[in-house]
C-alpha cells in the first residue's frame, strides 16, 4: 500500500531505500552530482553526459523512448526522471512496478530550474544541500540578469536543432531555446509558433535573425558554418555575416545548475563579454 502511494506522488523513503537509483535527464542527473548523491546512481538515460564520470554507468536509453524492461533491468529503489519522459505506456508500465517514479518539473525558467532543484533534493532527503545550491544558482541567475539588463538593442537570435533535406528545423516559442535566449538578453526570431518545427524560407527572411544558435555535437552530426549558410534564405539574413554561436547542448538547453552559466556565456557571444 505504501508503495502505491508512492507511485502517484514523492514519498520520503528512507535513505537505505534510495540507495539505486535510475536517473532520466540530463539535467536530472547533473544535479543529483551537485548534491553530492551521485553514488546512489546506478544508470542513466543517454541524455546523462555531465559530469562525464557519470558516462560510466549503464545506459538505460533515450528519456523519450525508454523502454521499461531496461530501466527495470538494473533493480532500481527509485526512478527519478524529468517531466516528459516517455514513451507515455512505458511511463505508465514504470509507475504499476512497484519501484518509487518521481517526476522532476520541466520549466525553461529561472524559476524553473529552483523549483526542479528543490524536487530532485526532496526526493534525495537533501534538503538542506538543495537549498545551498539554489543560493548558488539564484546567484548566477542574478548576474546573468544584470548583463541581460544593461542591453538596449537584443540581438534576434534563431535557434537551429538541424538542417536536413533543405529545411531548418528551428526552435520556437515555449521551449528550452527560447528560455535560454531571453535570460542572454536576446529575443527568439522565430515566433508566432510554438515547439521544434520547420521554418519556411520566407518566414527565415521576415525573422531575419542578427545570430544563429546551436549545439555543439561534433564529430559526425556537425554542420559547419559554411554548410549552414548554403541555405539560400539563412544567407540573406544578417546572421550570415556572424559567426554560428555553438554551445554544449545539455549546458545550453538542460536548464539545471549550470544555467546561469550558458546564459552569461551566451550574452557574451552575443554582444561581447
Amino acid at each position: 500500500m505504501i508503495r502505491l502511494a508512492c507511485l502517484l506522488a514523492v514519498c520520503a523513503w528512507p535513505a537505505a531505500a534510495q540507495d539505486r537509483i535510475v536517473s532520466l535527464g540530463g539535467s536530472v542527473s547533473e544535479i543529483v552530482a551537485a548534491l553530492g548523491a551521485s553514488d546512489r546512481l546506478i544508470a542513466r538515460d543517454s541524455t546523462t553526459l555531465y559530469p562525464a564520470d557519470l558516462t560510466d554507468l549503464p545506459d538505460v536509453g533515450y528519456v523519450r523512448a525508454l523502454s521499461p524492461e531496461g530501466v527495470l533491468s538494473v533493480g532500481p529503489d527509485m526512478i527519478l526522471s524529468e517531466e516528459g519522459a516517455g514513451p507515455p505506456e512505458a511511463v505508465d508500465a514504470l509507475r504499476q512496478a512497484g519501484v518509487p517514479f518521481v517526476s522532476i518539473p520541466e520549466t525553461a525558467s529561472a524559476e524553473g530550474v529552483v523549483t526542479k532543484i528543490r524536487a530532485v533534493a526532496d526526493a534525495l532527503d537533501q534538503v538542506e544541500r538543495g537549498e545551498a545550491l539554489i543560493v548558488t544558482v539564484e546567484d548566477g541567475f542574478r548576474k546573468a540578469a544584470a548583463r541581460a539588463g544593461g542591453v538596449t538593442v537584443p540581438r534576434r537570435v534563431l535557434f537551429v536543432l538541424s538542417a536536413q533535406g533543405g529545411r531548418l528545423m528551428v526552435g520556437g516559442q515555449d521551449t528550452a531555446a527560447d528560455g535560454i535566449i531571453g535570460l542572454a538578453g536576446g529575443v527568439n526570431a522565430a515566433r508566432g509558433f510554438t515547439g521544434y518545427k520547420p521554418m519556411t524560407d520566407e518566414a527565415i527572411l521576415t525573422a531575419a535573425p542578427d545570430a544563429v544558435l546551436m549545439m555543439d555535437r561534433g564529430g559526425d552530426h556537425s554542420l559547419n558554418d559554411a554548410e549552414l549558410f548554403s541555405h539560400a534564405a539563412l544567407a540573406e539574413t544578417p546572421a550570415a555575416s556572424r559567426p554560428v554561436i555553438r554551445m554544449d547542448g545539455l549546458m545550453l538547453l538542460g536548464f539545471g545548475p549550470r544555467t546561469p552559466d550558458a546564459a552569461i556565456r551566451l550574452h557574451d557571444a552575443l554582444y561581447g563579454g
